[in-house]
């Protein structure tokens, strides 16, 4: 199976139509650069916001434009990093989880609009399912698959070897699938702000 082919326009269609019928909104772009200009008209100044490791942010320019400090939020992750005592670190950690945005990637994605999302540490799944009131997905849409069986085969035998030689490389001792979170709907009671911006550009693993 070739896991880097781009979606067509009408499976893309049917995949943004099944995850607005999920609770999700989803929308269509062709650029990365068009993806990063998404993302900075949906966060208000003053929103904090938070991410997770994603290639794919980094790809779209999100996680300079979010260092080089030329925006209105509150980046959390940057009072992280600039704690240097471990146990308050932890905790801030700890307490971003409550961050008003939060923007990541997926690792697969159906297209009767599931969201398959892998961890090894499960530190951004908190965000995923309940505590960030909005969240914000970029997605390659070559990360789109027919069904859960190919988004979950994506996962372990595309996926899980790239990040794993990834983690490798810079000095870690690899990755784990330790957590895996299937994402099928957003209920709307809980009146979360839930966004996907598929990308028709390779993006991600």
């Amino acid at each position: 199976m070739n896991y880097e082919q781009m979606a067509t326009d009408e499976v893309l269609k049917k995949t943004v139509n099944a995850l607005k019928t999920n609770g999700v909104e989803a929308e269509v772009v062709e650029t990365k650069e068009e993806a990063l200009e998404k993302i900075k008209s949906y966060i208000p100044a003053g929103a904090s916001v938070m991410n997770g490791s994603s290639r794919t942010l980094e790809q779209v320019g999100y996680v300079d434009y979010l260092k080089s400090g030329k925006h209105p939020w509150n980046n959390l992750h940057a009072g992280i990093l600039a704690e240097t005592d471990a146990a308050k670190q932890a905790v801030l950690r700890k307490q971003s989880v409550i961050s008003d945005f939060y923007l990541g990637s997926v690792h697969a994605l159906t297209e009767d609009g599931q969201m398959v999302i892998a961890s090894n540490t499960g530190s951004q799944l908190p965000h995923i399912v309940f505590t960030s009131q909005n969240l914000i997905f970029v997605v390659g849409s070559q990360k789109i698959a027919a069904n859960l069986d190919e988004a979950l085969t994506r996962l372990e035998k595309y996926v899980f070897p790239l990040e794993d030689a990834r983690m490798k490389s810079v000095g870690y001792g690899g990755s784990q699938i330790s957590k895996l979170l299937i994402f099928k709907k957003e209920n709307p009671i809980m009146g979360r702000k839930v966004r996907v911006i598929f990308v028709k550009e390779e993006l991600g693993f």
